[in-house]
């Protein structure tokens, strides 16, 4: 039997990724109580010859107390023998705040004596501990619905039991990836942008592949990062880690990046690790 918490900040998703579990045929539960966690697991623990997924939505709108002993109450879920993940979707704070704009919703936490940007700050430190606990990290800033369904299906539901590897490519103009674990940079690589008839292309298209291709440099960082992964992803998997995101960063998040994201998809695939990617700035 496996769980599955789900948590983050309002307006980052949690509906959308919660009924996207349900449709995938797991047991929901939305808004429970942390101090009923532990009883429900036993009782659904009793009864998993009907009921073998469980997905269990988990907002700010618990016990404060309950919320700092998350920790505790998750120890207590595991010590029943329950496989448990911790899913914790988030978005910066001006998409939020434009989400929340957008739809006119009131923020759960907000009131005639806390503003909406207010509540979004306080959600965030009454859910750190949540968060700080979690398996897996989702900035769901960039992520429309059906890629956040997307996302869950395959990074989520239907993850078989090794780490689940994401490379994206990303714009160091806006910043690196909240969900990033690890950070590589390929700034240093010579840059398509400079040449007009590459320009308006991306990482995708055949001519900029080519050009980067040609660059010495191009070879020896896909090599160095490729070889890093290979050494490095099997010691985070045998030390229990569920999930990885690797982030890759050029200036635009449009040309380098892109190549590199899917130059070392292909490369890692062809050795039988099997990833999945990603392209930030390609999704605005």
């Amino acid at each position: 039997m496996k769980l599955v918490i789900l948590s983050g900040r309002s307006g980052s998703g949690k509906t959308t990724a919660l009924q996207a579990l349900e449709d995938l045929g797991h047991y929901c539960v939305d808004n429970l109580p942390l101090g009923l966690l532990p009883t429900l697991t036993e009782q659904l623990k009793r009864e998993e010859h009907y009921v073998d997924r469980i997905a269990v939505g988990i907002d700010a709108r618990n016990l404060p107390h309950q919320l700092k002993d998350f920790t505790t109450i998750l120890e207590q879920v595991r010590d029943v023998g329950m496989e448990c993940e911790v899913v914790f979707l988030d978005a910066d704070d001006n998409t939020l705040l434009k989400r929340f704009s957008a739809t006119r919703r009131k923020h759960p936490l907000s009131n005639d004596n806390l503003s909406l940007v207010e509540a979004i700050d306080r959600e965030a430190e009454l859910l750190s501990t949540i968060r700080a606990s979690a398996d897996l990290v989702v900035d769901t800033s960039l992520l429309d619905v059906h890629t956040l369904r997307d996302m869950v299906r395959d990074r989520v539901a239907k993850r078989r039991e090794k780490l689940s590897v994401l490379v994206e490519s990303f714009a160091y103009k806006r910043g690196v990836p909240h969900d990033a674990d690890l950070v590589f940079d390929v700034r240093v690589l010579p840059n398509p942008y400079w040449h007009p008839e590459l320009r308006e292309m991306t990482g995708l298209d055949m001519p900029v592949q080519q050009y980067l291709d040609q660059q010495s440099e191009s070879a020896r960082m896909l090599d160095d990062i490729s070889r890093f992964l290979r050494e490095w992803l099997p010691l985070y998997e045998k030390n229990d880690r569920s999930y990885m995101t690797v982030a890759i960063g050029c200036t635009g998040g449009q040309h380098r990046s892109v190549y590199m994201v899917e130059a070392l998809v292909h490369h890692l695939a062809k050795i039988g690790i099997e990833v999945q990617r990603r392209h930030l700035e390609l999704q605005r």
